[in-house]
């Protein structure tokens, strides 16, 4: 008996997309038209656009059955918008896909080929940006290395979200529940057998990047504060470093009253005393403000608020399944 050809489903985020939405549209359309092996489905994911975006995208849905769109209540962010697509995508493996034409379509045979193989994540490794100025740039290394010490999750440098899961691997996704999150990061602490296929990301079609330097800046601390508890440790070691010089001073003071100043310093012992003031202020301040980066976490944890809002969605039986 011939089997069923497996079915892919195509998660694709947007934001103010309106400009991008028909040339990325079609730029997939194409690898489904040359791929009979499998059968496809687009879930578009509006998340909260201003513009024409939803209306392109109700528009795409008439038009071609396999389009269905979830529209967010809000712009939650594209961390959010793509943990709901991973939630109510059907089908035998999930592929995330920008809606900027960054991550180029024609690769995608090449994610199904790996996962056909066995590789039950496959992921996309960007090697260059076209349109990537140098603060993104070294920006990004910086964040990888910090986050591959802070966190102990191995994420690959130039790692992106267009990539490829096992159903397998989003049964296990669509089980994590924290909201300050980074997609990839979650996804690379699940495990699972892992591929990687390298891209250079293509120019934007239209339009300006939904991600701003303060955003990327924002998403990187809370990818440090939610996967790892290391930076508590930091005001920690400082305390160890401060506590010496601390001793030291005390002790130059104790000299100085009871021989005089025999290195010459000069230094009274009120200067030592702003000195240690300034170390204790110092720490204690750092000390408050890590600990309110987890408060703020936890506050978030626990007034469990939905993870996302549907407020519309281009068919019922869309919103029946609930993984």
């Amino acid at each position: 008996m011939k089997s069923s050809p497996k079915r892919i489903s195509i998660v694709i985020p947007c934001y103010n997309e309106a400009p991008n939405i028909n040339s990325s549209y079609k730029a997939l359309v194409q690898v489904i038209k040359n791929d009979p092996r499998h059968t496809y489905g687009l879930l578009y994911v509006n998340d909260g656009s201003r513009d024409n975006t939803l209306r392109l995208l109700h528009k795409l849905a008439r038009e071609d059955t396999s389009v269905q769109v979830l529209s967010l209540s809000k712009n939650f962010g594209k961390e959010i918008a793509l943990a709901a697509g991973l939630q109510y995508a059907q089908g035998d493996a999930i592929i995330m896909v920008d809606a900027d034409g960054q991550h180029p379509a024609e690769l995608i045979p090449q994610f199904i080929e790996k996962w056909e193989q066995g590789a039950q994540v496959v992921t996309g490794i960007r090697k260059s940006n076209q349109q990537e100025g140098w603060v993104k740039k070294y920006g990004s290394k910086l964040f990888y290395r910090a986050f591959n010490s802070l966190t102990g999750t191995e994420l690959i440098p130039g790692s992106s979200d267009f990539r490829l899961i096992d159903k397998t691997v989003q049964s296990e996704f669509v089980r994590m529940t924290e909201r300050n999150r980074i997609t990839r990061g979650l996804i690379d602490w699940l495990g699972f057998n892992q591929e990687y296929i390298d891209f250079h990301a293509n120019a934007r079609t239209a339009g300006e990047a939904g991600y701003s330097f303060s955003k990327l800046f924002s998403l990187a601390l809370s990818s440090f504060v939610s996967l790892s508890p290391k930076p508590l440790y930091f005001s920690f070691y400082l305390g160890l470093i401060v506590l010496p010089v601390a001793i030291v001073l005390g002790l130059f003071s104790v000299i100085e009253m009871l021989v005089g100043d025999p290195l010459g310093l000069n230094i009274t012992g009120t200067a030592y005393l702003v000195i240690l003031a300034l170390f204790l202020i110092g720490t204690l301040l750092i000390s408050q403000g890590i600990t309110a980066l987890y408060l703020s976490h936890i506050h978030a944890e626990t007034q469990n608020r939905p993870l996302f809002v549907i407020d519309s969605a281009s068919s019922r039986s869309l919103l029946r399944h609930d993984s």
